[in-house]
């Protein structure tokens, strides 16, 4: 698997499997399945309910802890105090030691109590970084300006119909790597059937999936990739044999509408 290196010196796998929507009664098969396909960034949050399971999956697996790179995400907090208890839950949940990275999945609450909560639990060795999810304009900015560990990343809605080149550069001039959710759009424009994507792929003998997320993969992104079918994820990490052309490239540019397809915020 492809690694990036993170602002801190820590190395992250560029592609992931995430459980978003994954019931939890379905979590722990599909995250063992991924483990089975060669996954070792494992995407959770909070929201999801399903920290449990994923945790569950790694300590069953038979794979050293160290291997693994798990991320999951805290929302809402109204105070340090608040802040101290949705960690713990997080890290009680996952009951795998520690957190490889931790994020504030978007703007809630009380955001700086939160992220300087984050900090304390870094020098306590029990998160090894921490970043944020779909934070733009003020609001990272109000993060930026009190951090004193810099975030790694920023996860934010990306896709071929959303491309985000702008903000990607922007985010990189501060240190954050873009990490992509909804990498393949939730099968939405019809992205399976895309015929820019079509023609590309037909060439390296790859479907829309993996153009797409090769698009991704190529920029310098992150990208996290979810099924629950063990033969999509394998066609899903299938993509590090094969090189997009700067004409292909060029053409799956030209998809961008510039809008979220989820109707989030089009911040920069």
């Amino acid at each position: 698997m492809q690694l990036l290196t993170l602002n801190n010196g820590i190395k992250i796998p560029q592609l992931g499997f995430g459980v978003y929507q994954i019931p939890p009664r379905l979590t722990k098969k599909a995250v063992a399945e991924a483990i089975q396909c060669g996954y070792r960034l494992i995407d959770t949050a909070m929201y999801y309910s399903n920290e449990v399971e994923v945790g569950q999956a790694i300590r069953e697996s038979g794979i050293k802890r160290e291997e693994f790179y798990v991320t999951t995400k805290v929302f809402g907090a109204r105070d340090r105090t608040d802040a101290k208890y949705r960690i713990e839950s997080c890290l009680q949940k996952l009951d795998i030691g520690y957190i490889d990275l931790l994020l504030i999945h978007w703007p809630s609450g009380n955001n700086v109590a939160l992220w300087q909560e984050m900090e304390e639990y870094v020098h306590k060795g029990l998160l090894k970084s921490i970043g944020l999810s779909n934070f733009y304009q003020e609001d990272l900015e109000k993060i930026l300006k009190v951090a004193t560990i810099k975030p790694v990343v920023n996860q934010i809605e990306c896709h071929v119909y959303r491309q985000k080149e702008e903000t990607q550069q922007r985010f990189e001039s501060k240190g954050m790597i873009v990490e992509a959710w909804s990498p393949l759009a939730c099968g939405k424009h019809n992205i399976f059937k895309d015929p820019v994507l079509k023609s590309i792929g037909e060439k390296y003998n790859k479907s829309n999936a993996q153009v797409a997320l090769r698009y991704l993969i190529q920029r310098g992104i992150i990208v996290i990739a979810k099924s629950t079918h063990k033969e999509r994820m394998e066609e899903n990490k299938n993509v590090f044999d094969f090189q997009l052309t700067d004409e292909e490239m060029s053409k799956i540019k030209t998809l961008d509408t510039g809008k979220s397809l989820f109707g989030w915020c089009d911040g920069n």
